[in-house]
């Protein structure tokens, strides 16, 4: 679980340099069956900062972590939630 752990700092992290309000940055791990899900909350003024245009930063974020995840051995998915 250590690996879970710094992926989640990770994403925090990569979140709180994006972002105006990084206290409103928040990750959460839901555990599933096949695979760990990192839930990523922002303020609602910065979610368009953490998507990106046509939702590119979003797929770069989820590149970036899913690579560190399997790098550890595991899988892992980031969902962006409001």
């Amino acid at each position: 679980m250590e690996a879970a752990h710094s992926l989640k700092e990770l994403l925090l992290y990569i979140a709180r340099n994006l972002v105006e309000n990084p206290d409103a940055v928040s990750v959460t791990e839901v555990e599933g069956d096949q695979e760990m899900t990192l839930e990523l909350r922002v303020a609602p003024d910065d979610m368009g900062k953490v998507i990106g245009r046509q939702g590119r930063i979003a797929k770069e974020i989820r590149t970036l972590v899913r690579a560190c995840a399997q790098r550890a051995g595991q899988k892992v998915s980031v969902d962006i939630v409001d």
